[in-house]
């Protein structure tokens, strides 16, 4: 009786372990959509929660708690797909080889095409432009060639965002 309680124990020890241990599919963004109008990728906005961008895109290559300590103030990273949120600072940046799909063909695009999509810029220098946004600010960078290579969102206007020399 004794040796039957103790199989029936471990056979039921074994089906909780069994039902805990099912396969897990890898989590992965298919779709990456990236609206500079609306501010976001993903509908993840520059200054959420780092829990709800996480949320939103979850397969980040990695991840830097916010903290003064941090590089930049701690970041979400899509290495793979070449944009990061900067969470303490509260931007994400877009880089040339950005893996995904955004609202307006704005990477490699001429610089004097952007008075179509964004009008005059509120500050201009020779290798950016800073655009008012309804959100907040749109930064655009160029390449010798004058033609966009980098883009910044933030809720920020262009006199408080604080931007990371992370190169």
């Amino acid at each position: 009786m004794f040796k039957l309680r103790i199989l029936i124990l471990v056979f039921f020890a074994g089906l909780v372990f069994t039902a805990s241990a099912q396969l897990k599919a890898k989590v992965e963004c298919n779709v990456i959509f990236a609206d500079v109008y609306k501010g976001w990728i993903n509908q993840a906005k520059p200054n959420d929660d780092p829990e709800q961008i996480k949320a939103k895109l979850p397969c980040f290559t990695s991840f830097e708690k916010e903290s003064n300590e941090s590089k930049c103030g701690g970041g979400i990273y899509y290495d793979d797909k070449d944009f990061k949120f900067l969470i303490q600072r509260d931007y994400l940046v877009i880089g040339e080889k950005f893996k995904g799909k955004l609202s307006i063909p704005l990477m490699g695009a001429k610089q004097d095409a952007l008075f179509t999509w964004f009008g005059n810029p509120k500050i201009k220098d020779a290798n950016w432009e800073a655009y008012q946004m309804q959100y907040g600010t749109l930064i655009v960078y160029f390449n010798t060639k004058k033609l966009v290579n980098k883009i910044i969102i933030t809720p920020k206007s262009t006199e408080e965002i604080d931007l990371c020399d992370d190169k």
